[in-house]
């Protein structure tokens, strides 16, 4: 039998706050998120067909992300926990502002954030692949990359810019 995880653990992601707003805002940590096209604008995220956001998308039609920067370990730890009782205000201890679209949670500092419409539910084993169509996307605050590799969470400097100049690869 293939051992997908550990053979995914191998390839680096970066790490988003998938949220949805609505009557009960809800999150979850996601790597499994990607563009699919700039024309039109098209990203796409995979949310197990079992997670309370799955259920949270489906019935509101929209998704916002947060591209989490290095800094923000902490707060992927916090969107990452299972744990939490259904119900339980998971923003209370998080710093975000609604999205200007659809108003889900943005969390605040984060490298970029988008919203997007839901144009298409893939289902795909014990997941959802929920494309998007970006109705909004801006950049944040110019720090370092969280990263996801090798089963822990990692930082990736800036590398080189548009304009040449030099930058800082580290991991942590």
């Amino acid at each position: 039998m293939v051992d997908l995880r550990r053979v995914m653990s191998t390839f680096a992601t970066g790490v988003t706050v998938i949220s949805v707003g609505g009557d009960t805002p809800h999150a979850m940590t996601a790597n499994a998120f990607c563009s699919v096209s700039l024309d039109p604008p098209l990203v796409l995220c995979c949310v197990s067909g079992t997670a309370r956001l799955h259920k949270a998308v489906v019935s509101e039609g929209h998704f916002a992300v947060s591209v989490l920067c290095a800094e923000q370990e902490d707060t992927a730890r916090h969107f990452a926990n299972r744990a939490r009782p259904e119900g339980m205000d998971q923003f209370a201890s998080v710093e975000w502002f609604p999205g200007p679209g659809t108003g889900a949670p943005l969390i605040a500092d984060a490298l970029a954030w988008m919203e997007c419409e839901v144009t298409e539910e893939i289902v795909a084993g014990d997941h959802s692949v929920f494309v998007g169509h970006v109705l909004h996307a801006v950049t944040g605050s110019d720090r370092s990359a969280l990263l996801f590799h090798g089963g822990a969470f990692q930082c990736l400097g800036r590398t080189r810019t548009a304009d040449g100049a030099d930058g800082r690869v580290r991991s942590g």
